[in-house]
């Protein structure tokens, strides 16, 4: 199954970029998942996708938790928190 994932903010700047088309192995179904599959990746990915971190996420724009099943040609953002004022 294939998803474009879109990194926000502080995100974006950690991994240096700002979206990519992925083709999801076998046993990535959920939002929470991805990330756990892109944290793997190591480095800056574990860094900043790591399970500790407060990292948001959006499914086709609207928020969404980890455990909101994926489907081909999702579009998955993850981003910081964002506070207003």
């Amino acid at each position: 199954m294939k998803v474009d994932v879109l990194f926000f903010a502080s995100l974006r700047e950690a991994l240096g970029r700002e979206k990519e088309a992925v083709e999801l192995p076998d046993g990535v179904r959920t939002v929470g998942e991805l990330r756990k599959w892109l944290a793997e990746r190591g480095g800056a990915w574990a860094t900043a996708l790591a399970p500790e971190r407060a990292v948001r996420a959006a499914r086709n724009h609207a928020m969404v938790p980890a455990g909101e099943p994926l489907q081909p040609g999702d579009e998955i953002a993850f981003f910081p928190p964002v506070t207003g004022g």
